[in-house]
């Protein structure tokens, strides 16, 4: 009994302190550190929270059971310290067999439980808005080492140069510069992800998500732009020397903006759709390369 009220007392200020302290977490902090969350403004896309729930989750778990490893570890040194005294070698077991059976159901339901969730959100995230559901189509293109975007529907055009750097020798991008996607919020988004190249991979880093870009095949993210902003992004797979300046920004507008950025784009005379003709990979097998002859 006496044992017991000693547990309740601990536990008071405890259970006390951790709820003084995750009540004054922020934002940031309730959403595991990670970007795109902004204290009274909703997330910046609706996959945003599902992907920060799971980061969150794993580490809280993880972070137990840290816990209950450290803690068991230090025991295990005090217990077994060796006493003033002694000698020789403590006695030898062979196993424990309730221990080997924790050491093996816990690790296994932790990996399934991980898998699961993730399988879970993985499903939601990658699932494709109906054809008649999508309100922007998107064409990426990556290109060493910058971006060309097609508005497929509006039929126009933003091509895209890479990074350029301040003259002033200070290392810094002119973001004026910066190839530009332009998303009305609010709207479904379907972006079909294509390269002319090599491999390379889009990734804007408040949406908490990135796809790899294949060269010959299409990949597809589909999402609605929650928060208007402008939205840094960037390739986020080693793709060559110039690698690092292969920038983007995402601004996400109005409609009635992203209608004049349309139209900015028509009157600049950039209708039609760019393509991947020009990639380097027309020698490939099955892409029709001319066939050596024979010589008689």
């Amino acid at each position: 009994m006496r044992h017991n009220r000693r547990l309740r007392w601990a536990a008071v200020p405890i259970a006390a302190t951790l709820s003084l302290v995750l009540a004054g977490c922020t934002q940031a902090q309730l959403n595991g550190f990670l970007p795109g969350f902004v204290e009274g403004e909703p997330p910046v896309t609706n996959h945003t929270e599902r992907v920060s729930g799971l980061w969150v989750t794993s580490w809280i778990v993880l972070l137990v059971v840290g816990i209950i490893t450290w803690g068991l570890t230090i025991w295990a040194v005090i217990a077994y310290r060796r006493r003033k005294g002694q000698t020789g070698l403590p006695v030898q077991l062979r196993y424990n067999m309730p221990i080997e059976v924790f050491y093996t159901v816990v690790p296994l339901i932790l990996v399934l439980g991980f898998f699961a969730f993730t399988a879970r959100d993985q499903a939601v995230i990658e699932e494709r808005f109906a054809e008649d559901q999508v309100d922007v189509r998107i064409e990426a293109i990556a290109k060493q080492w910058a971006w060309d975007f097609n508005y497929v529907d509006e039929d126009v055009y933003s091509a895209g140069i890479q990074a350029q750097l301040e003259a002033d020798g200070s290392g810094s991008v002119k973001t004026e510069e910066l190839p530009k996607l332009v998303l009305p919020v609010g709207a479904n988004v379907e972006i079909a992800l294509q390269a002319r190249d090599v491999i390379h991979s889009f990734w804007v880093v408040d949406f908490l998500y990135k796809k790899d870009m294949f060269p010959g095949k299409t990949n597809y993210m589909s999402f609605v732009p929650e928060r208007e902003g402008t939205y840094a992004g960037k390739c986020a797979e080693l793709c060559g020397e110039y690698h690092s300046l292969m920038l983007f920004n995402v601004e996400v507008v109005s409609e009635a903006e992203y209608e004049e950025y349309i139209e900015s784009l028509r009157d600049a005379g950039q209708e039609g759709q760019l393509s991947t003709e020009y990639d380097r990979n027309q020698n490939l097998p099955g892409t029709g390369e001319p066939e050596l002859k024979e010589e008689e």
